[in-house]
């Protein structure tokens, strides 16, 4: 089953009970509840095959696309520019996708779900929207999970940037250890996360702001709010400069 949306079609994130499931579209809000679930489903032997493989090509895509002679043909775009390709294509994501082999952007319900959390055999835990009156690296002991809690806030006016390499760095420690996985998750997993997660593939996959969005996008819906797309911009710049020398 194709896990792509059709080409231009706008919808808000709505999420089910499976992760690489049947994806549900609709206008309705992103802070609504998600549905019921079905669970039977949800770990289909299967799924995993059939999506390393359309991974695969997704990677070999994202690779070319990161190369350091390609970086001149994909100019630097303005927020609003950002905007319009965030709501194009895919736009629909589940309680988790995966997003890049081993790096998993989800929500807050499948953050608190232990079972869940094991069947993807999550090692590693980002949470950007952490907070002390909340879970919290104690809701995960005794299952050998690490985390790292980020006190972020969902507004344009907040500052993420100083969070960028400290939380680039922790993915790439998830992910370089065998059999590392991470999930990377706030509240709804489309704001928050997303822009972390994106800004560990410009840092530490040498993409453009672009062609991150676009690695992601293959896999999941997102859409930054303004003020942290406009940090992202100033990351791309800087990083761009950085390969100039």
């Amino acid at each position: 089953m194709s896990k792509f949306g059709k080409k231009g079609e706008i919808t808000v994130c709505v999420k089910d009970k499976t992760v690489g499931g049947n994806r549900s579209k609709s206008s309705t809000p992103a802070t609504a509840r998600p549905r019921p679930a079905h669970r039977d489903a949800l770990w289909d032997t299967a799924a995993p095959m059939a999506f390393m493989s359309r991974f695969s090509r997704s990677s070999s895509r994202s690779a070319s696309r990161a190369a350091p002679e390609d970086h001149g043909s994909h100019p630097i775009l303005s927020v609003f520019e950002l905007e319009r390709l965030l709501y194009t294509g895919k736009t629909a994501c589940n309680h988790a996708d995966e997003v890049w082999p081993g790096l998993y952007l989800g929500d807050q319900d499948i953050a608190a779900n232990r079972r869940e959390l094991a069947h993807l055999r999550i090692t590693h835990i980002l949470n950007a929207s952490h907070s002390k009156w909340r879970g919290g690296a104690e809701y995960y002991e005794g299952t050998g999970i690490r985390y790292l809690g980020i006190e972020a806030h969902d507004s344009p006016t907040f500052d993420m940037s100083p969070h960028f390499y400290p939380a680039a760095d922790f993915i790439h420690q998830a992910l370089s250890e065998r059999g590392g996985k991470i999930l990377v998750h706030c509240a709804v997993g489309v704001s928050r996360s997303a822009t972390l997660v994106l800004a560990y593939l410009m840092i530490r996959h040498h993409m453009t702001l672009v062609e991150a969005i676009k690695t992601v996008k293959d896999h999941r819906g997102i859409i930054p709010n303004r003020g942290f797309l406009r940090q992202l911009v100033t990351l791309d710049n800087s990083l761009r400069l950085k390969r100039r020398v």
